[in-house]
């Protein structure tokens, strides 16, 4: 187990006034296959430190909902293999994707951070929806 995993039966705080995290989601058509129930999404996340402390991101924690394949739960370490440090007024931006076996679902979860006098919170990742053009989906139907 990673020292950066945190305690399942001790979980830190969640806090909504130090991180501000937005995500946009894009349908990516280039790498989707409609017709093999394959739906792939990006996502452009910005984690923005809006409190008035330094803090390490140590692991993620989302919660994913395809309407198709049913929810499921993914965790680990960091972001894109990173654990970016973030002093007041910095953002972190990075790209990542998630693949569906609908044309439609959503996204939510937390980032565990870690301040420098050791303590730790959570920060919100708010939803976000994924939505196929309809000329996606329609191809289902030819």
């Amino acid at each position: 187990m990673s020292s950066n995993q945190p305690n399942a039966d001790a979980r830190p705080p969640v806090e909504t006034d130090a991180m501000t995290i937005t995500v946009r989601p894009e349908y990516a058509a280039r790498y989707s296959e409609p017709r093999a129930f394959r739906y792939v999404f990006t996502y452009d996340v910005t984690i923005s430190n809006v409190g008035g402390e330094t803090a390490q991101l140590l692991w993620r924690h989302w919660q994913i909902h395809d309407p198709v394949a049913g929810d499921h739960e993914v965790e680990g370490e960091g972001v894109v293999g990173e654990l970016p440090v973030l002093r007041p007024g910095e953002a972190h931006r990075y790209q990542s994707f998630c693949v569906l076996r609908g044309p439609s679902g959503h996204m939510e979860g937390f980032y565990h951070f870690r301040r420098r006098d050791g303590s730790l919170f959570r920060a919100p990742i708010p939803r976000f929806h994924f939505q196929a053009p309809p000329e996606a989906v329609g191809t289902l139907l030819n």
